[in-house]
């Protein structure tokens, strides 16, 4: 059992430190908010998504999506379409008052982290192939171990990163770095969905 925990810790820190759309999101969210409470929407929705994707993984839906290439393939448009919409967005994002940006509603921020955690081909094919190919190496206990590790590991991270974010927007009083954080994400996400539009070209 150790070695499953000791896998799960390390394969869900490999798969989640990279910098995704997911965490540049959750980290935006937190440095743009003047409390973390504020945050805790962006928060949960990623890491109850996360554990959705994981357990779906342990339970083999890997092979349900590599079985229908044109659900996969339906899957990666949705998900450049909203990518794109996702960049422009948080560029376009500005101080709007002396008490700091005009941060998203509880309800905007659960529909961008349910759109970037479950629409977002990386993250799917990352989480449901690769934890869902090291999960099928267990059994029993052993595999039971194996998931709620790589549960934990995922909202320990989410909490992490949205406070790393707000200790930024703390130090950053006139909002100047927080408008250099949100153009950098905007950049990433904009990469992101460029690689997944050359995926999208090679499926076709």
């Amino acid at each position: 059992m150790i070695q499953a925990i000791l896998h799960g810790i390390f394969l869900a820190f490999g798969l989640i430190l990279p910098l995704g759309a997911q965490n540049i999101f959750v980290f935006n969210q937190g440095a743009n908010h003047k409390s973390i409470k504020r945050a805790l929407p962006v928060i949960l929705t990623a890491a109850i998504c996360d554990t959705l994707l994981i357990t779906l993984a342990v339970t083999g839906v890997s092979l349900f999506l590599n079985t229908f290439p044109t659900l996969k393939l339906l899957i990666y448009i949705i998900g450049f379409i909203f990518l794109i919409y996702m960049a422009y967005t948080i560029w376009n994002e500005k101080p709007a008052n002396d008490q700091g940006f005009n941060a998203l509603s509880p309800k905007k921020q659960i529909g961008f982290a349910l759109s970037l955690s479950l629409l977002n081909p990386h993250a799917i094919m990352d989480t449901i192939g690769v934890i869902g190919t090291s999960a099928s190496t267990y059994e029993g206990k052993d595999k039971l171990a194996f998931t709620v590790t790589c549960i934990m590991v995922s909202w320990c991270w989410f909490f992490m990163l949205a406070i790393i974010g707000k200790t930024v927007g703390n130090i950053d009083n006139n909002g100047k770095i927080t408008v250099y954080i949100n153009k950098i994400s905007a950049l990433i996400i904009l990469i992101v969905s460029v690689l997944i539009l050359i995926n999208i070209y090679k499926m076709i």
